[in-house]
C-alpha cells in the first residue's frame, strides 16, 4: 500500500519494514497483537531517543489502520503506543567560510582534469546550490541535465516532480562532468556507478568526509543533508520567500521548512528596524 498508494521511497519503505519487523520480533503477530500486549512496547523502547519512539509508534499507528481497513483486526490497539512528546530538531548549521573552504577545495582539485575530481565539483555544486537531497541527486538521470532553460527535474518524496534552478556556477560544472563521464558500461544515470547503476548515497557521503578533512574541516560536521540546510539557511539569510523555499526543496508541508526561521534572529531584529513602515517615523 505504501509503494502503490502514496508512492514512497525505497528508503521509507525500507524504514517501515524494520520498524514492524522489530515489533513483531517483541509482540508475535501483530495482526493478532492484543492491545495489552501492545503496550509492553513502552518498556520495549524505553532506552530510545523519543525521536526514534515516536517514528516506530507512527509506523505501528498506520499498521494497525491498515489491518482495520482490511478487517484484519476488529479492533486497533494504537492507543496502548507510547505518545513521546518530541521536538523537531534543529539543522546543522554550516556557516559561509566552511562552505566557501569545500567549494574551494573542490574547484582546486577539479582543476587537474581528473573525472574523480570533476564529479567531485559538480555534486558539490548541485548539493548546495540547488539544495538537492542525497538521494535525488545520485538518482538524477542523464534526461534531467537542462538543456534550453536553467532547470533540472527532480523526482522528490513520494514520487513527487519538481523544477529546480541550477545556477550558473552549477551548470558549469555539469558541462564539465559531461564532457567526461564515462558510459562504459552504458548508464541512465547522470553520476553513474562501476556497475551501470548510480553512485549510491554511501558513497557520496563518504567523498564529502573526504573532502572536508582536505579542507581542514571537522567531517562530522559535513554532510549531504547539511549543505542541503545550508543552501536553504543562506537563501533566507539573503532575503528569500519562505514559500518559494518550500517549493525548491520539495517540502509538502511548509511548517517543515520553518525549521529554518531560527536561523538568524539579529538579520530578523535588523528587518523589523529597517523595513517596518514605523522605522522611519521620528518619534
Amino acid at each position: 500500500m505504501l509503494a502503490a498508494e502514496r508512492g514512497a521511497a525505497a528508503n521509507t519503505l525500507a524504514a517501515y519494514r524494520r520498524d514492524l519487523a522489530g515489533a513483531e520480533e517483541a509482540l508475535g503477530d501483530l495482526a493478532d497483537a492484543p492491545r495489552a500486549v501492545v503496550a509492553k512496547l513502552s518498556g520495549e523502547w524505553a532506552a530510545l531517543a523519543p525521536s526514534t519512539v515516536a517514528r516506530k509508534a507512527s509506523a505501528l499507528r498506520q499498521y494497525f489502520g491498515f489491518a482495520v481497513d482490511e478487517g484484519w483486526r476488529q479492533d486497533d490497539p494504537s492507543g496502548a503506543l507510547p505518545q513521546p512528546r518530541t521536538r523537531r530538531p534543529l539543522p546543522k548549521i554550516l556557516g559561509h567560510d566552511a562552505v566557501e573552504a569545500l567549494l574551494t577545495r573542490a574547484e582546486l582539485e577539479a582543476a587537474g582534469g581528473k573525472p574523480a575530481a570533476v564529479r567531485q565539483l559538480a555534486l558539490l555544486e548541485l548539493l548546495y546550490g540547488s539544495g538537492l537531497r542525497a538521494t535525488e541527486l545520485v538518482g538524477l538521470p542523464l534526461s534531467a541535465v537542462p538543456r534550453d532553460a536553467p532547470l533540472i527535474t527532480v523526482m522528490g518524496k513520494g514520487g513527487q516532480a519538481r523544477l529546480v534552478p541550477v545556477s550558473e556556477r552549477a551548470g558549469q560544472a555539469l558541462s564539465d562532468w559531461l564532457a567526461l563521464r564515462p558510459n562504459d558500461p552504458p548508464s541512465k544515470h547522470l553520476f553513474p556507478s562501476r556497475n551501470g547503476k548510480h553512485l549510491s548515497r554511501v558513497r557520496l557521503f563518504q567523498m564529502l568526509k573526504e573532502l572536508a578533512m582536505r579542507a581542514d574541516l571537522d567531517p562530522a560536521g559535513i554532510s549531504p543533508h547539511v549543505l542541503r540546510h545550508a543552501f536553504a539557511t543562506h537563501l533566507l539569510e539573503g532575503g528569500a520567500d519562505l514559500r518559494v523555499l518550500q517549493t525548491l526543496l520539495g517540502h509538502a508541508d511548509i511548517a517543515t521548512t520553518q525549521i529554518y526561521t531560527h536561523v538568524d534572529a539579529a538579520r530578523l531584529v535588523e528587518l523589523v528596524n529597517t523595513r517596518h513602515p514605523l522605522a522611519t517615523r521620528r518619534r
